[in-house]
């Protein structure tokens, strides 16, 4: 385990072409990672995520997806993702393919994954249709019931990107709110990257949390307001009024690449970022 600058940390740990999840349910979402990935012209990227978010919208925008497996593929709250729906539809950057799931068969692969096991099984699927447009979703008859239920193929990361709202010296971290499946994407990865809000002598004790031992972290990065625009429970609130304006952004080419160089490409880090999204001097 390392304590890394993100900028040192995704060069050494995300490379052209990994299976890459960057993960956080609604809530500690690293979009700084993102943006460093985007930064650093990462390509070929299989993208993995129970949601894909703004930040997925903007990586696949920007080039640097060939593949997303993720479930609900929306603006939260808002509508669509139009740089998704844009590659999907139009392959504009370029075509990208997709595997579409529930949140429930995203659980269970990420469970089957941290597990070291080839697929997970789930109820899920008997009631739609999904399984006829995802090859990926097969039917296996349970060896004690006979019951029929739904296998998805383990989900296994070359690398599993989570924000955090702290590390310990140590490299030990804590996740506390909706803690989503950042713990089973961090166990099926081969790598773990951990951006956070604050280092600290003691990782206090909080409800709903998860603790990732350093054993399995490859580097810790301090990075304040790394979640941004999503929020990170006790730090900071989710910023609505962005995940609305980013509707009218993303709707055209044009402008959301000229929003995409300014507010990321030409700025040096997140904490640039932050300054030019909010009018400060960086």
């Amino acid at each position: 385990m390392q304590f890394l600058s993100l900028k040192d940390a995704i060069a050494m740990h995300v490379a052209d072409g990994d299976r890459v999840a960057l993960e956080g349910f609604t809530h500690l979402i690293p979009f700084a990672a993102g943006h460093e990935i985007i930064r650093q012209g990462r390509r070929e990227l299989h993208l993995i995520r129970m949601t894909p978010d703004l930040i997925y919208d903007q990586m696949i925008g920007m080039g640097c997806a060939r593949a997303l497996t993720f479930s609900w593929g929306g603006n939260p709250g808002v509508g669509s993702l139009h740089r998704l729906r844009d590659a999907a539809e139009h392959a504009w950057p370029h075509a990208i393919e997709l595997d579409e799931h529930s949140h429930a068969g995203m659980a269970a692969g990420y469970c089957a994954g941290a597990a070291n096991l080839p697929f997970g099984t789930l109820r899920g699927y008997l009631d739609n249709d999904l399984d006829k447009n995802n090859p990926k979703i097969r039917r296996v008859d349970c060896p004690f019931t006979g019951e029929r239920l739904a296998a998805v193929q383990a989900i296994r990361p070359d690398v599993t990107i989570l924000h955090a709202q702290r590390a310990d010296h140590h490299g030990n971290i804590a996740i506390h709110g909706i803690v989503g499946a950042q713990r089973e994407a961090a166990m099926a990865a081969r790598k773990l990257v951990v951006t956070v809000e604050e280092i600290v002598d003691r990782l206090p004790a909080a409800m709903n949390s998860v603790v990732l031992p350093h054993w399995i972290v490859d580097a810790v990065v301090h990075c304040p307001g790394g979640a941004y625009p999503s929020y990170a429970h006790g730090h900071y609130t989710r910023d609505n009024a962005f995940y609305q304006g980013w509707d009218a952004i993303a709707r055209d080419r044009e402008r959301f690449a000229q929003w995409m160089r300014e507010h990321v490409l030409e700025t040096a880090d997140h904490a640039g970022f932050l300054a030019r999204l909010h009018g400060k001097a960086a």
